[in-house]
């Protein structure tokens, strides 16, 4: 089922105008800052909050002049709002149930999502003596059982712990791609969104920024949201040839030539740090001061303060060596060929 959709909702001083697609078997993650919209979004697309302007429509089939119960829509909550009093086997065969289908019939179908999800032998446990791995399956299979024409999955996987997280990461994948409707999810994480979405959409303060698949979205971020969500140093500023003027008259060499508006961008692990100016430096050198110091995976990132704002990766060893704490001086240095532009 293809989605086609103009949402507008008015909350206060907060406008939500975004135009929202999705083909048939894709899955299109909404990414964004807490207040983006997204969530408004998905609660826009269910029904559960009305329109103030635009149409949803779904296979030719208008969603925005239905009742939520009619517009066959499954809804995975981060929370995932199982019937704390049903057996997982009734939680899924409450979908079917609620179209119609008889109580025995719809139990029988849900044994087989159940069975699908990996939780047969579950089938007569309530919602407290199941993980949160498997609470989050027995949310899903509901959603599937009702035979919905568009899945709407908001943060599914954020109640998880980090090992439960990447399994069901994975299972859930592999359901999403066996599913022929359309999806939409809502997640703050990246690596979510990565791996389990065809496309991104990136939503800043109730508008569309940027969109575009994987590969896109990393390598050419367009926001300060963006470039930090994939860990790029991003900055915006006017080309002529591989200098890149800065606002503040900071130059930046690139490895390309460009002319304009572009954005130029750099990964924190090509800025290479110097307790004085190095000799023969590259062409983009400057003073910084460190501002913090925090742990990034195996490394220290530092944030610095100077001409630029810039964050750099290094080794605890040469944090150690360089004496790296907040208000130390130094010098930072980046290759012309580590930076790349684009254009804006």
């Amino acid at each position: 089922m293809t989605l086609s959709s103009s949402i507008k909702i008015k909350r206060g001083d907060f406008t939500l105008d975004i135009e929202l697609t999705a083909a048939p078997g894709e899955v299109v993650a909404l990414l964004g800052p807490n207040g983006a919209g997204k969530t408004t979004a998905l609660r826009a697309l269910a029904g559960l909050l009305p329109l103030d302007d635009g149409r949803i429509d779904l296979d030719g089939i208008r969603l925005d002049q239905l009742a939520p119960e009619q517009r066959r829509i499954g809804v995975v909550f981060q929370d995932y709002l199982l019937f704390p009093h049903l057996t997982a086997l009734d939680n899924v065969a409450f979908g079917p149930r609620c179209h119609g289908v008889p109580r025995a019939e719809a139990r029988q179908q849900a044994q087989g999502w159940l069975a699908r999800v990996g939780l047969a032998e579950h089938v007569r446990k309530k919602p407290r003596q199941l993980s949160g791995g498997q609470a989050q399956r027995v949310a899903l299979a509901r959603a599937l059982a009702g035979e919905p024409r568009m899945l709407l999955l908001d943060e599914p996987l954020a109640a998880l712990d980090a090992r439960t997280r990447l399994d069901t990461r994975a299972q859930l994948r592999g359901h999403l791609t066996a599913f022929g409707g359309a999806t939409i999810l809502v997640t703050h994480d990246p690596l979510d969104a990565l791996m389990l979405a065809d496309r991104l959409v990136i939503i800043e303060d109730g508008r569309v920024v940027q969109t575009g698949d994987a590969a896109t979205i990393t390598a050419q971020p367009r926001t300060d949201y963006v470039a930090r969500l994939v860990g790029l140093n991003l900055y915006r500023g006017h080309a002529s040839g591989s200098t890149v003027r800065l606002p503040g008259g900071f130059d930046l060499v690139t490895a390309a030539e460009e002319s304009g508006e572009v954005f130029v961008a750099f990964p924190p692990s090509a800025v290479a740090l110097y307790p004085s100016r190095p000799d023969g430096s590259p062409r983009n050198t400057w003073p910084a001061t460190v501002s913090t110091v925090s742990r990034q995976g195996d490394a220290l990132r530092i944030e610095l303060g100077g001409p630029i704002p810039v964050a750099a990766d290094v080794t605890p060893a040469a944090a150690v060596h360089l004496g790296l704490e907040p208000g130390r001086e130094l010098w930072a240095t980046v290759k012309a060929t580590e930076v790349r532009s684009y254009r804006a």
